[in-house]
């Protein structure tokens, strides 16, 4: 229904914001993330994912759309609601949830308040496969007759993230180009890859 709200941040305060647009005052429930890049009465863009349901009526708002594929992609797991969804992704970036789960690291998510070992098991379990298929599915540009680059497996996790996270083939191999992967890990090439993008 709504694809981003852009106006001025009316309020904010932990797990919510508040952007006015025309005159009417948006609730969007947010992550610490995002709050930390909102400043009362600059204007911000938000993108959302209206919650609707039996007397359920909630707007989420997220600085970025990674943040935002990703809350949906944890609220696509059995059990896990948008309050959990939350929680997990203010205390891991997009990119460090994705690295978290492909890793399998149950302990990273469960510093995320009111987040268990049972939660975090059932996220890694559910997302994992879909990242690997993702992985599986991204062909890593690799010149005919060139041999099979080193970090082969750390560059197909990271392509999987950044495709998790909403970029197409194409965005993601401009990403990748002139990444020294030998010396980085998964993340770390996640994060030069992003930088890339914004050149």
């Amino acid at each position: 229904m709504f694809y981003y709200l852009e106006g001025k941040v009316a309020h904010v305060e932990p797990y919510l914001a508040v952007i006015d647009c025309g005159g009417v005052g948006y609730a969007c429930r947010t992550t610490n993330h995002t709050i930390r890049q909102l400043k009362k009465g600059e204007v911000k863009r938000l993108y959302t994912y209206l919650n609707v349901g039996d007397g359920i009526f909630e707007l989420y708002g997220f600085a970025t759309e990674q943040e935002l594929n990703s809350f949906k992609l944890l609220i696509g797991v059995s059990g896990v609601g948008p309050k959990a969804a939350l929680s997990i992704l203010s205390a891991h970036t997009p990119e460090a949830l994705t690295m978290a789960i492909l890793s399998g690291d149950e302990k990273a998510l469960t510093v995320a308040p009111g987040i268990g070992k049972k939660i975090a098991q059932r996220v890694i379990l559910e997302l994992k496969d879909k990242l690997a298929k993702e992985s599986a599915d991204f062909e890593l540009p690799v010149r005919p007759g060139a041999a099979v680059p080193a970090g082969e497996d750390k560059l197909s996790d990271a392509a999987a993230a950044l495709g998790v996270l909403g970029y197409g083939p194409a965005e993601i191999n401009y990403a990748l180009k002139g990444v020294d992967v030998s010396a980085l890990s998964a993340e770390e090439i996640i994060k030069a890859a992003l930088k890339n993008m914004m050149k």
